[in-house]
């Protein structure tokens, strides 16, 4: 097994936002607490130990409640040990947090919670007098059911059809049979097929509801390195962040932090960032079965959308107190909940996800809330040997074939051909001609300067057109090889998009078995902050 990496930048998948982050660039310091270097980790411990919030009553509390949803989990005693640990002052967590794919969904499931792992490790290593506990907070609130009804297998969309409301942990398995039929054709009937097989009908034929199935999954595919598992949708775990529910429904902070955060991200001079969410007045949901609809405010009236529940203040506040369990934080509030239930020094989340949390800063800082630090996952792309050696034999560098289609085969076209199609000399030579043509327009008739910018647009235009003529021709003199590297690139590329964002782990472990997930531990280093190429 070989491995290589290449900059997040040079794949070109990856926003300015993220890219300029991870470069570290001064413009973006306002909007995080630390980097995540392994020395910064200590400040980061001192800030959360003196927390208000990490209180002996709310470790004994989190401890209770992660004891209740392990009762029928055949966990490792290694979580059980993490679980035990986390009562203790000197223990903390490194977090991440995922929707309930169907079968864990695309591969970058795997890659999070690797990546939370191996920093617990690291960390542990580098600070031995503490410990750190690997969490993988289930997203078992959400409720848009199509974002995670699916995964992709060899090309075909594997899909559970149902109809669903409400929060998607507490949806029951109707339905999962029909795709377990599906699955029992199309993984095969070999050994590793059967365990695939055995896993999912485990997972979600033995359980009742989607939240029990994913930790039934989760549990059995990383028991063995201590993750712990935990559903926010508790009512213990509410009862810890009734004052923020609290103040949101009354003070709406929120809403007005984040703005002022998502005015500062657009108004950079140097490099306007796109904004990954926009606040609402109230970013709680109100939540029971088959029910999970926005909280509104109207004319000093609390509204649940969609139905005939409101509140005075007075109401709402004491429905807070009395059922917390009710009230559904969303994406803006959940980064709270998350930072206010747990011991957390760092949450591990895609491009997409840091992209939102650098708009909350302002706003934990607002609620005295310690900011946890943010690290970008471990991001990979698995080659066979097959893949590896047709890579070397058709001379495609690593970064060649992070390219998209059109710039991959035209650069590959250019490369391979006999004679030379690229007019950048000829154009170069065109628009120095034109600069003469200028500067005699310009000292004889300026009337006659837009007629000489026509013609060099329309002659650039006729070069350009002409040179993608000549590649059209070429690629089809060349079609075999332009056939073969294309092939190729779709296996690695499935739908022109990264392999982990598309391919289910199914695929790979019907190759490599019960070594898949131990190689991804060996080799993935959450600190590189680059994105691994892996020869398995």
């Amino acid at each position: 097994m070989s491995s290589d990496t290449i900059s997040f930048k040079k794949t070109g998948y990856f926003s300015s936002l993220i890219c300029d982050y991870l470069e570290q660039k001064p413009a973006l310091k306002p909007f995080y607490n630390r980097f995540p270097a392994i020395e910064n980790f200590q400040t980061q411990i001192d800030e959360k130990r003196h927390s208000e919030l990490v209180s002996e009553s709310h470790r004994k509390a989190l401890v209770s409640v992660l004891k209740k949803q392990y009762v029928n989990v055949a966990a490792s005693e290694l979580t059980f040990q993490n679980i035990e640990a986390l009562k203790e002052v000197n223990t903390f967590t490194i977090t991440t947090g995922h929707q309930l794919n169907l079968f864990t969904g695309p591969l970058y499931f795997l890659y999070k919670i690797v990546s939370t792992i191996n920093l617990s490790n690291e960390l542990k290593q580098q600070y031995p007098d503490h410990n750190f506990v690997p969490v993988y907070w289930m997203a078992t609130e959400d409720h848009d059911f199509d974002e995670i009804n699916y995964f992709n297998f060899r090309g075909k969309k594997v899909q559970w059809n149902r109809t669903a409301d409400g929060a998607v942990g507490e949806l029951s398995i109707e339905g999962l049979k029909d795709v377990f039929k599906v699955l029992d054709g199309e993984f095969g009937l070999d050994q590793k097929a059967e365990v695939l097989k055995g896993l999912f009908e485990n997972a979600y034929l033995d359980h009742d509801n989607l939240a029990d199935a994913t930790r039934y999954l989760a549990n059995a595919l990383f028991k063995d390195y201590g993750l712990v598992i935990i559903d926010g949708n508790h009512a213990d775990l509410k009862k810890l962040f009734v004052p923020f529910i609290k103040e949101e429904l009354t003070n709406q902070t929120s809403f007005k932090k984040v703005s002022e955060t998502n005015k500062q991200l657009s108004d950079l001079s140097d490099q306007p960032y796109k904004i990954q969410v926009n606040p609402r007045e109230i970013n709680l949901f109100y939540l029971k079965e088959n029910l999970r609809e926005r909280i509104v405010l109207e004319d000093s009236v609390y509204k649940v959308l969609n139905t005939d529940i409101s509140w005075n203040r007075d109401e709402i506040l004491k429905e807070v107190s009395e059922f917390p369990e009710r009230f559904s934080p969303n994406v803006i509030m959940r980064p709270l909940y998350q930072e206010v239930v747990l011991p957390n020094l760092c949450y591990i989340g895609g491009g997409g996800e840091l992209a939102y949390w650098f708009q909350l800063k302002a706003f934990f800082n607002a609620v005295k809330v310690p900011f946890p630090i943010l690290l970008l996952r471990n991001s990979v792309l698995i080659q066979t040997e097959s893949q590896a050696k047709k890579l070397r034999n058709l001379n495609i560098s690593k970064e060649t074939i992070f390219l998209k289609r059109d710039a991959f085969i035209n650069k590959k076209v250019r490369e391979i051909s006999n004679i030379n199609i690229d007019f950048s000399e000829q154009k170069a030579v065109l628009k120095q001609q034109f600069e003469d043509l200028f500067s005699l327009a310009d000292q004889t008739d300026k009337s006659f300067l837009g007629a000489v910018k026509a013609q060099e647009v329309k002659q650039l235009k006729g070069l350009d057109k002409l040179e993608k003529r000549l590649l059209t021709a070429q690629k089809k003199v060349l079609s075999d090889q332009v056939s073969r590297m294309t092939e190729l690139q779709n296996q690695l590329f499935p739908n022109s998009s990264l392999q982990e964002r598309n391919t289910n782990f199914s695929e790979f472990y019907l190759e490599y078995g019960d070594q898949l997930i131990p190689k991804l531990i060996e080799n993935l280093k959450p600190l590189q902050s680059e994105f691994l190429i892996l020869n398995m």
